[in-house]
């Protein structure tokens, strides 16, 4: 297929300013271009920030609160939603009744799709407070206003052993799970990059002090000596505490290796031309380290943050599934996945398996966008 002439005449222009445009470019805009074309990584980051979005709005995304049980609804098959009732549009989903069978002593649901629970949007229930900072009891979706009996309740994903709704358990759950790996990497980047940067810059003394002190932590087995730390967790702390102990715990084992990259590259760098440059034009050394240094290996921070946070939400949610981190009634991944430790449960309640999706689905979203990132952060490579 010929080209049009006037494309053709024009090609040359366009490539003229595109290129005078990439060479006034900052570094920010030309990382952004090249994330931009990662599509892989674009579609990994709007799941991760869908993912942080319910974080936010947990309590309006919840249908029910999350402590709250009904023993009789214990085990509950999830309830699915029916948009429409014959061809009228009428959210809803069927009503459930359940016996105890006298065989096998299980108790056993049945659908009774004549009797309809109608839903509605930015419906009426528990109190909370909006962002945690305005009261309110307005949801994004639940029962109708006048349906308020507990037996009409809905159960998108079921109910645990307890009755308590896994569907708004695996909101708050999330709120956790992602929160504890956000801090985490956060406090293990500020500890790697300042004593790597330390370590990399001085040398000498303060070097081998630094190393030391890596090669220490890296020697300790990290399963013996989370069980002995969650044994010496005192039996009356508040889950709040917990949190933070479980935070602080895993960032003071995975900052080594982020340290051991940025002493590397900035043994390599301190001799360089612009670094001296720099130091004989006046600039102190904190400006040196964190102004002139640190931004010429973007690529290699982002990349260990990246892979940081998974690991970080893997351990808390291997800690808590193994009774060593969160313990209930604190609500994460782990503590959700707690119920499901055996055959019998995959083979009766499969939807206790449920929050395995999201750790899987964090996980490799978190992966394909550190990819990208990593990728785009050197946008001069070809």
């Amino acid at each position: 297929m010929e080209s049009n002439p006037v494309e053709q005449e024009l090609a040359p222009e366009i490539e003229d300013i595109v290129e005078e445009r990439i060479s006034v470019a900052s570094q920010r805009q030309l990382i952004w271009w090249r994330f931009r074309k990662h599509r892989v990584a674009v579609v990994a980051t709007v799941i991760i920030l869908l993912f942080y979005t319910t974080v936010l709005f947990a309590d309006f995304l919840a249908t029910s609160n999350p402590a709250d049980s009904e023993a009789f609804r214990g085990l509950m098959p999830p309830q699915p939603v029916s948009l429409f009732d014959g061809w009228k549009p009428s959210p809803h989903v069927c009503a459930v009744s359940g016996a105890r069978n006298l065989v096998t002593f299980q108790k056993e649901y049945v659908r009774d799709c004549d009797e309809k629970i109608q839903v509605r949007f930015f419906a009426r229930g528990y109190d909370y407070k909006f962002l945690g900072i305005i009261p309110t009891d307005r949801h994004l979706i639940g029962m109708s206003d006048d349906t308020l009996r507990p037996e009409d309740y809905m159960y998108l994903l079921g109910t645990d052993k307890q009755g308590r709704d896994m569907y708004s358990r695996l909101l708050f759950g999330t709120r956790i799970s992602l929160l504890i790996g956000l801090f985490g990497v956060v406090l293990s980047l500020v500890l790697g990059i300042v004593l790597g940067a330390i370590s990399g810059f001085y040398g000498g003394l303060i070097d081998n002090v630094i190393q030391r002190i890596v090669e220490i932590t890296r020697s300790i087995p990290s399963i013996p000596l989370y069980m002995g730390i969650a044994a010496a967790f005192p039996s009356d702390w508040s889950i709040l505490k917990i949190y933070f102990a479980i935070t602080i715990i895993i960032s003071l084992f995975a900052w080594t290796d982020l340290a051991r990259v940025v002493r590397g590259r900035f043994l390599t760098m301190r001799d360089e031309d612009f670094v001296t440059a720099a130091m004989l034009s006046g600039a102190n050394q904190r400006r040196v380290i964190f102004r002139h240094m640190l931004p010429s290996f973007y690529s290699h921070i982002i990349a260990a943050a990246t892979l940081a946070l998974p690991l970080m939400i893997i351990a808390e949610t291997t800690l808590s599934f193994l009774g060593l981190g969160m313990r209930p009634p604190a609500i994460s991944w782990g503590t959700l996945l707690q119920d499901a430790q055996n055959i019998q449960t995959i083979a009766l309640t499969p939807w206790l398996m449920i929050p395995a999706l999201p750790v899987i689905l964090v996980i490799l979203a978190l992966n394909f966008m550190g990819d990208g990132l990593r990728d785009a952060a050197d946008p001069y490579s070809n």
